[in-house]
């Protein structure tokens, strides 16, 4: 988690020069379509050389703006005193990032890790482009080919895996709910 919140960190407690304009650079790619991102990205993993791996299919999720946007936010509402604070007692800016911020963004972790998670779960297109060993294909990709390209359709078997590939999205919006919900509103430290 601490990689997601390393832009945030920078965008709110260090000076330089035009980081209004990187932030909204940043913010303004949320408001791009997958299809207008993905061949660049495409792009960078071919060049990384990580086609056909979990890495290549999982990496360009860690490169989060909603990540940036989540822990900005909550990072402008940490008190200037703590920042003074944790001068005074010697710690530089990755210690006060590492030992102030990380623990008291819990709820905001807890809260990308479900929306990060879910939007992982749901990919189609980019599993598709990065590879093609099917045994990588996430499980939208079996359902899809359950329905198309079969003479007989067997819908028991289809409605079952689409039961199946819901409870891992579902467990986890359970389980994370209470953290969730006050990583997204709640503002006391």
């Amino acid at each position: 988690a601490e990689y997601m919140g390393l832009s945030a960190f920078a965008i709110v407690y260090f000076r330089f020069p035009f980081k209004n304009l990187v932030f909204w650079m940043i913010f303004v790619t949320l408001m791009l379509p997958v299809e207008v991102r993905i061949g660049p990205t495409y792009e960078v993993v071919s060049n990384l050389g990580l086609l056909n791996s979990m890495s290549g299919l999982t990496i360009p999720l860690i490169a989060s703006a909603t990540a940036t946007f989540l822990f900005r936010q909550f990072f402008m509402t940490v008190p200037d005193e703590l920042v003074e604070a944790a001068r005074v007692d010697g710690a530089g800016p990755m210690r006060f990032f590492k030992d102030v911020l990380l623990p008291l963004s819990k709820t905001s972790m807890a809260a990308l890790f479900v929306i990060q998670f879910i939007y992982g779960w749901n990919q189609y297109l980019w599993p598709l482009l990065v590879t093609t060993d099917e045994s990588m294909y996430p499980i939208v990709t079996g359902i899809k080919r359950l329905i198309f390209g079969e003479v007989y359709i067997e819908w028991n078997v289809v409605m079952a895996t689409a039961i199946l590939a819901m409870l891992p999205p579902a467990v986890v919006v359970m389980l994370m709910q209470k953290w969730f919900v006050k990583g997204l509103v709640d503002t006391e430290k």
